[in-house]
Protein backbone atom coordinates (compact mmCIF):
# COMPACT_ATOMS: atom_id res chain seq x y z
CA UNK A 1 0.00 0.00 0.00
CA UNK A 2 3.00 2.76 0.67
CA UNK A 3 4.27 1.96 -2.16
CA UNK A 4 1.00 2.62 -4.40
CA UNK A 5 0.75 5.33 -2.23
CA UNK A 6 4.12 6.91 -3.02
CA UNK A 7 3.08 8.39 -6.40
CA UNK A 8 0.93 10.39 -5.15
CA UNK A 9 2.56 11.52 -2.03
CA UNK A 10 5.26 13.48 -4.25
CA UNK A 11 3.41 16.43 -5.50
CA UNK A 12 0.81 16.61 -2.47
CA UNK A 13 1.75 15.52 0.43
CA UNK A 14 1.35 16.39 3.91
CA UNK A 15 5.14 17.83 4.03
CA UNK A 16 4.25 20.29 1.92
CA UNK A 17 2.55 21.93 4.14
CA UNK A 18 5.57 24.27 5.29
CA UNK A 19 7.03 24.21 1.93
CA UNK A 20 4.46 23.79 -1.18
CA UNK A 21 5.84 22.13 -4.25
CA UNK A 22 4.77 23.83 -7.58
CA UNK A 23 1.46 23.08 -8.70
CA UNK A 24 1.16 21.40 -12.16
CA UNK A 25 -0.21 22.40 -15.53
CA UNK A 26 -3.55 23.26 -16.01
CA UNK A 27 -4.52 20.56 -18.27
CA UNK A 28 -2.87 17.77 -15.44
CA UNK A 29 -5.42 18.79 -13.09
CA UNK A 30 -8.33 18.65 -16.34
CA UNK A 31 -7.12 14.92 -16.32
CA UNK A 32 -7.00 14.11 -13.20
CA UNK A 33 -10.75 15.11 -12.56
CA UNK A 34 -11.63 13.42 -15.58
CA UNK A 35 -10.59 10.58 -14.29
CA UNK A 36 -12.38 11.02 -11.20
CA UNK A 37 -15.53 11.50 -12.75
CA UNK A 38 -15.18 8.12 -15.14
CA UNK A 39 -15.41 6.65 -11.36
CA UNK A 40 -18.11 8.98 -10.57
CA UNK A 41 -20.15 8.04 -13.67
CA UNK A 42 -21.21 4.88 -12.20
CA UNK A 43 -22.10 5.88 -8.82
CA UNK A 44 -26.06 6.63 -10.01
CA UNK A 45 -26.30 3.78 -11.37
CA UNK A 46 -24.92 1.19 -9.49
CA UNK A 47 -26.81 2.62 -6.33
CA UNK A 48 -29.87 1.78 -8.38
CA UNK A 49 -28.71 -1.44 -8.98
CA UNK A 50 -28.04 -2.25 -5.57
CA UNK A 51 -31.03 -0.47 -3.79
CA UNK A 52 -34.01 -1.40 -6.06
CA UNK A 53 -32.90 -4.57 -7.27
CA UNK A 54 -30.60 -6.21 -4.99
CA UNK A 55 -32.86 -4.86 -1.98
CA UNK A 56 -30.70 -3.52 0.66
CA UNK A 57 -31.61 -0.16 2.36
CA UNK A 58 -30.76 3.12 1.61
CA UNK A 59 -29.26 3.84 4.69
CA UNK A 60 -27.10 0.82 4.81
CA UNK A 61 -25.91 1.34 1.21
CA UNK A 62 -24.85 5.24 2.29
CA UNK A 63 -23.09 4.55 5.38
CA UNK A 64 -21.60 0.97 4.81
CA UNK A 65 -19.82 2.44 1.31
CA UNK A 66 -18.84 5.10 3.53
CA UNK A 67 -17.67 2.52 6.21
CA UNK A 68 -15.55 0.62 3.57
CA UNK A 69 -13.43 3.46 2.06
CA UNK A 70 -12.86 4.52 5.75
CA UNK A 71 -11.16 1.20 6.56
CA UNK A 72 -9.35 1.93 3.51
CA UNK A 73 -8.40 5.30 4.03
CA UNK A 74 -6.70 4.65 7.80
CA UNK A 75 -5.12 1.80 6.14
CA UNK A 76 -3.40 4.39 3.60
CA UNK A 77 -3.34 7.07 6.17
CA UNK A 78 -1.44 4.75 8.78
CA UNK A 79 0.72 2.60 5.76
CA UNK A 80 1.84 6.29 4.57
CA UNK A 81 2.58 7.64 8.11
CA UNK A 82 0.96 11.27 7.63
CA UNK A 83 0.48 14.03 9.63
CA UNK A 84 -2.23 15.07 11.20
CA UNK A 85 -4.42 17.91 10.28
CA UNK A 86 -4.18 20.79 12.35
CA UNK A 87 -6.35 23.47 13.87
CA UNK A 88 -9.06 24.73 11.91
CA UNK A 89 -8.24 22.12 9.51
CA UNK A 90 -10.09 19.74 11.29
CA UNK A 91 -13.35 22.04 11.15
CA UNK A 92 -12.76 22.08 7.32
CA UNK A 93 -12.60 18.39 7.27
CA UNK A 94 -15.51 18.08 8.97
CA UNK A 95 -17.84 20.39 5.84
CA UNK A 96 -16.40 18.08 3.71
CA UNK A 97 -17.32 15.04 5.11
CA UNK A 98 -20.90 16.18 5.86
CA UNK A 99 -20.85 17.07 2.04
CA UNK A 100 -19.71 13.95 0.30
CA UNK A 101 -19.61 11.11 2.68
CA UNK A 102 -22.83 11.95 4.43
CA UNK A 103 -24.78 14.10 2.85
CA UNK A 104 -24.60 13.29 -0.73
CA UNK A 105 -24.60 9.34 -0.70
CA UNK A 106 -27.57 9.38 1.87
CA UNK A 107 -29.78 11.69 0.08
CA UNK A 108 -29.19 10.10 -3.51
CA UNK A 109 -29.54 7.00 -2.28
CA UNK A 110 -33.04 8.05 -0.45
CA UNK A 111 -34.11 9.65 -3.72
CA UNK A 112 -33.17 6.72 -5.90
CA UNK A 113 -36.06 4.50 -3.93
CA UNK A 114 -38.42 6.54 -6.14
CA UNK A 115 -36.56 8.44 -9.06
CA UNK A 116 -35.05 6.29 -11.96
CA UNK A 117 -31.35 6.18 -12.73
CA UNK A 118 -32.04 8.64 -15.36
CA UNK A 119 -33.80 11.50 -13.49
CA UNK A 120 -30.94 10.95 -10.69
CA UNK A 121 -27.78 11.84 -13.44
CA UNK A 122 -29.92 15.60 -13.12
CA UNK A 123 -28.19 15.83 -10.15
CA UNK A 124 -24.97 15.08 -11.66
CA UNK A 125 -25.54 18.07 -14.56
CA UNK A 126 -25.87 20.69 -11.64
CA UNK A 127 -23.13 20.18 -10.01
CA UNK A 128 -20.28 21.44 -11.71
CA UNK A 129 -22.59 24.76 -11.68
CA UNK A 130 -22.78 24.73 -7.91
CA UNK A 131 -19.33 24.02 -7.44
CA UNK A 132 -17.64 26.70 -9.57
CA UNK A 133 -20.19 29.07 -8.07
CA UNK A 134 -19.24 28.02 -4.34
CA UNK A 135 -15.72 28.17 -5.32
CA UNK A 136 -15.93 31.32 -6.64
CA UNK A 137 -17.60 32.33 -3.22
CA UNK A 138 -14.80 30.48 -1.14
CA UNK A 139 -11.82 31.43 -2.73
CA UNK A 140 -13.05 34.43 -4.78
CA UNK A 141 -12.20 32.77 -8.24
CA UNK A 142 -12.48 35.55 -11.08
CA UNK A 143 -13.12 33.49 -14.15
CA UNK A 144 -13.89 35.63 -17.95
CA UNK A 145 -18.04 36.15 -18.27
CA UNK A 146 -16.69 34.14 -21.71
CA UNK A 147 -16.32 31.29 -19.28
CA UNK A 148 -19.54 31.68 -17.38
CA UNK A 149 -21.62 31.98 -20.38
CA UNK A 150 -20.52 28.53 -21.66
CA UNK A 151 -20.69 27.03 -17.93
CA UNK A 152 -24.05 28.08 -17.86
CA UNK A 153 -24.63 27.19 -21.51
CA UNK A 154 -23.52 23.79 -20.36
CA UNK A 155 -25.56 23.67 -17.09
CA UNK A 156 -28.61 23.93 -19.17
CA UNK A 157 -27.96 21.72 -21.70
CA UNK A 158 -27.09 18.85 -19.15
CA UNK A 159 -30.22 19.14 -17.09
CA UNK A 160 -32.21 19.74 -20.27
CA UNK A 161 -30.77 16.22 -21.82
CA UNK A 162 -31.01 14.76 -18.36
CA UNK A 163 -34.42 15.88 -17.90
CA UNK A 164 -35.83 14.92 -21.09
CA UNK A 165 -34.24 11.57 -20.95
CA UNK A 166 -35.27 10.64 -17.77
CA UNK A 167 -38.96 11.92 -17.75
CA UNK A 168 -39.22 12.26 -14.29
CA UNK A 169 -38.89 9.94 -10.84
CA UNK A 170 -40.39 6.56 -11.68
CA UNK A 171 -43.32 6.79 -13.65
CA UNK A 172 -42.41 9.84 -15.54
CA UNK A 173 -44.86 12.45 -14.09
CA UNK A 174 -43.74 16.24 -14.22
CA UNK A 175 -43.99 18.28 -11.08
CA UNK A 176 -41.55 18.82 -8.10
CA UNK A 177 -41.31 15.15 -6.11
CA UNK A 178 -40.00 14.92 -2.56
CA UNK A 179 -37.04 13.11 -5.10
CA UNK A 180 -36.41 16.26 -6.84
CA UNK A 181 -35.96 18.00 -2.97
CA UNK A 182 -33.18 15.30 -1.89
CA UNK A 183 -31.66 15.22 -5.10
CA UNK A 184 -31.25 19.36 -4.62
CA UNK A 185 -30.08 18.99 -1.17
CA UNK A 186 -27.81 16.35 -2.33
CA UNK A 187 -26.43 19.29 -5.07
CA UNK A 188 -25.81 21.31 -2.37
CA UNK A 189 -24.41 19.34 0.21
CA UNK A 190 -21.58 17.77 -2.76
CA UNK A 191 -20.71 21.27 -4.01
CA UNK A 192 -20.05 22.46 -0.47
CA UNK A 193 -17.86 19.83 -0.11
CA UNK A 194 -15.87 19.72 -3.16
CA UNK A 195 -15.33 23.57 -2.94
CA UNK A 196 -13.72 23.01 0.35
CA UNK A 197 -11.68 19.68 -0.27
CA UNK A 198 -10.18 21.42 -3.06
CA UNK A 199 -8.88 23.90 -1.11
CA UNK A 200 -7.77 21.41 1.63
CA UNK A 201 -6.12 18.51 -1.07
CA UNK A 202 -3.79 21.95 -1.75
CA UNK A 203 -2.43 21.75 1.77
CA UNK A 204 -3.19 18.20 3.02
CA UNK A 205 -2.81 16.52 -0.39
CA UNK A 206 -5.47 15.20 -2.60
CA UNK A 207 -6.02 11.53 -1.20
CA UNK A 208 -5.08 12.43 2.35
CA UNK A 209 -7.97 15.46 2.03
CA UNK A 210 -10.53 12.76 1.40
CA UNK A 211 -9.17 10.18 3.57
CA UNK A 212 -9.04 12.41 6.56
CA UNK A 213 -12.70 13.42 5.89
CA UNK A 214 -13.40 9.56 5.59
CA UNK A 215 -11.79 8.50 8.78
CA UNK A 216 -13.64 11.80 10.68
CA UNK A 217 -17.32 10.33 9.40
CA UNK A 218 -16.53 6.65 10.36
CA UNK A 219 -17.80 6.74 13.82
CA UNK A 220 -21.12 8.26 12.93
CA UNK A 221 -21.56 6.06 10.04
CA UNK A 222 -20.68 2.77 11.62
CA UNK A 223 -23.56 3.43 14.00
CA UNK A 224 -25.97 4.19 11.10
CA UNK A 225 -24.63 1.60 9.08
CA UNK A 226 -25.39 -0.80 12.20
CA UNK A 227 -28.89 0.26 12.65
CA UNK A 228 -29.49 -0.57 9.16
CA UNK A 229 -28.33 -3.99 9.56
CA UNK A 230 -30.83 -4.19 12.19
CA UNK A 231 -33.92 -2.65 10.67
CA UNK A 232 -32.98 -4.30 7.32
CA UNK A 233 -30.54 -7.44 6.76
CA UNK A 234 -29.30 -6.76 3.32
CA UNK A 235 -29.35 -9.41 0.85
CA UNK A 236 -28.46 -10.04 -2.62
CA UNK A 237 -25.95 -12.09 -4.55
CA UNK A 238 -22.44 -11.28 -5.50
CA UNK A 239 -22.59 -9.47 -8.14
CA UNK A 240 -24.78 -7.51 -5.72
CA UNK A 241 -22.16 -7.23 -3.33
CA UNK A 242 -19.80 -6.74 -6.07
CA UNK A 243 -21.51 -3.07 -7.09
CA UNK A 244 -21.73 -2.71 -3.19
CA UNK A 245 -17.77 -2.61 -3.24
CA UNK A 246 -17.23 -0.78 -5.97
CA UNK A 247 -19.31 2.46 -4.49
CA UNK A 248 -16.98 2.17 -1.25
CA UNK A 249 -13.84 1.20 -3.32
CA UNK A 250 -13.74 3.70 -6.00
CA UNK A 251 -16.83 5.66 -5.58
CA UNK A 252 -15.48 6.97 -1.99
CA UNK A 253 -12.22 6.54 -1.92
CA UNK A 254 -10.38 6.69 -5.21
CA UNK A 255 -12.35 8.68 -7.46
CA UNK A 256 -12.38 11.11 -4.85
CA UNK A 257 -8.06 10.63 -4.49
CA UNK A 258 -8.35 11.82 -8.56
CA UNK A 259 -10.98 14.69 -8.29
CA UNK A 260 -9.54 16.18 -5.28
CA UNK A 261 -6.05 15.95 -7.14
CA UNK A 262 -7.71 17.89 -10.59
CA UNK A 263 -9.58 20.65 -7.93
CA UNK A 264 -5.99 21.07 -6.14
CA UNK A 265 -4.29 21.66 -8.85
CA UNK A 266 -7.23 24.07 -10.47
CA UNK A 267 -8.68 26.72 -11.52
CA UNK A 268 -11.35 24.93 -9.35
CA UNK A 269 -14.27 26.58 -11.10
CA UNK A 270 -12.73 24.87 -14.27
CA UNK A 271 -11.90 21.85 -13.78
CA UNK A 272 -15.59 21.48 -11.60
CA UNK A 273 -16.91 21.97 -15.65
CA UNK A 274 -15.28 18.62 -16.34
CA UNK A 275 -18.26 17.08 -14.91
CA UNK A 276 -20.45 18.23 -17.63
CA UNK A 277 -19.54 15.19 -19.17
CA UNK A 278 -20.87 12.67 -16.05
CA UNK A 279 -24.64 12.68 -17.35
CA UNK A 280 -23.65 11.57 -20.56
CA UNK A 281 -21.41 8.96 -19.05
CA UNK A 282 -24.11 8.14 -16.03
CA UNK A 283 -27.19 7.39 -18.89
CA UNK A 284 -24.76 5.78 -21.35
CA UNK A 285 -23.89 3.62 -18.41
CA UNK A 286 -27.97 3.43 -16.95
CA UNK A 287 -29.30 2.26 -20.80
CA UNK A 288 -26.33 -0.85 -20.66
CA UNK A 289 -27.14 -1.80 -17.23
CA UNK A 290 -30.82 -0.78 -16.58
CA UNK A 291 -31.70 -0.88 -20.44
CA UNK A 292 -32.91 2.11 -20.54
CA UNK A 293 -33.69 3.38 -23.76
CA UNK A 294 -31.56 5.75 -25.89
CA UNK A 295 -33.06 7.70 -28.67
CA UNK A 296 -31.61 10.27 -31.10
CA UNK A 297 -32.52 12.86 -28.37
CA UNK A 298 -30.09 11.54 -26.03
CA UNK A 299 -27.58 11.38 -28.43
CA UNK A 300 -28.30 15.32 -29.23
CA UNK A 301 -28.32 16.43 -25.75
CA UNK A 302 -25.08 14.47 -24.93
CA UNK A 303 -22.94 15.89 -27.53
CA UNK A 304 -24.31 19.47 -26.92
CA UNK A 305 -23.24 19.14 -22.93
CA UNK A 306 -19.22 17.38 -23.63
CA UNK A 307 -19.30 20.81 -26.58
CA UNK A 308 -20.23 23.35 -24.14
CA UNK A 309 -18.21 21.73 -21.26
CA UNK A 310 -15.13 21.63 -23.90
CA UNK A 311 -16.11 24.97 -24.49
CA UNK A 312 -16.23 26.17 -20.51
CA UNK A 313 -12.27 24.49 -20.60
CA UNK A 314 -10.98 26.03 -23.66
CA UNK A 315 -12.07 29.54 -22.43
CA UNK A 316 -10.63 29.07 -19.05
CA UNK A 317 -7.08 27.31 -20.53
CA UNK A 318 -6.57 30.89 -22.60
CA UNK A 319 -4.02 32.91 -20.88
CA UNK A 320 -5.19 36.24 -19.44
CA UNK A 321 -4.25 39.28 -21.41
Amino acid sequence: MRALLSSFMRPDSSATLSAPAPLPTVRAGLGWGLLGVAAFSFTIPFTRLVVDDAGMSPLFVSCGRAVVAALLAAVALTATRQRRPRGTQWARLAVVAAGVVVGFPVLTSYALTTASASHGVVVVALLPAATAVLAVLRVRERPPVSFWATAALGATAAVTFAVVQGGGPSGGQSGLHAADLLLLGAVLACGVGYAEGGLLARELGAWQTISWALVLAAAPMAVLTGVSLVRQPPSGGPLDWALFGYLGVVSMFLGFVAWYRGLAIGPMAQVSQVQLVQPVLGVGWAALLLHEQVGGVTVLGGAAVVLCAAGAVRTRLRPPR
